[in-house]
């Protein structure tokens, strides 16, 4: 099974920018569709952005959407999300994690499909 590791979290200020990567080990990312995710204390894991592999079909949360984009870089095999505009409600640990995709190219939204959840990283927006 792919194993995932997320990073590039940190501090922002209101209006700033943060680029998050989320990078395999043992594994390509081709097949998988990548998800990240987010927990802001106190909160339910909440699915922010999707993308397929196959065929860079994307999902993204009504609370990012325009704001955030999800992105698979296929020579690097890895998945980035770019968060522009943060909000100091975007603060959350953020975590990536895996799906395989099926053999029709199909794939589910729900975290509870998704598996290979890497270690998060912190997120925290100031105002």
């Amino acid at each position: 099974d792919v194993q995932l590791q997320a990073s590039g979290g940190g501090l922002a200020q209101l209006g700033g920018s943060l680029r998050l990567s989320c990078a395999p080990s043992g594994s390509a990312i081709k097949d998988y569709a990548i998800g990240w995710f987010r927990q802001a204390p106190g909160k339910e894991r909440e699915g922010v952005a999707i993308i397929s592999t196959w065929d860079d079909n994307v999902y993204t949360a009504d609370s990012v959407e325009g704001r955030f984009t999800i992105s698979a870089d296929d020579a690097k095999n890895t998945v980035n999300l770019q968060m522009d505009s943060l909000k100091p409600e975007d603060t959350a640990v953020y975590y990536c994690a895996a799906q395989e995709i099926a053999d029709d190219g199909s794939w589910f939204v729900g975290a509870n499909y998704f598996y290979s959840w890497g270690r998060g990283t912190l997120v925290t927006v100031s105002s």
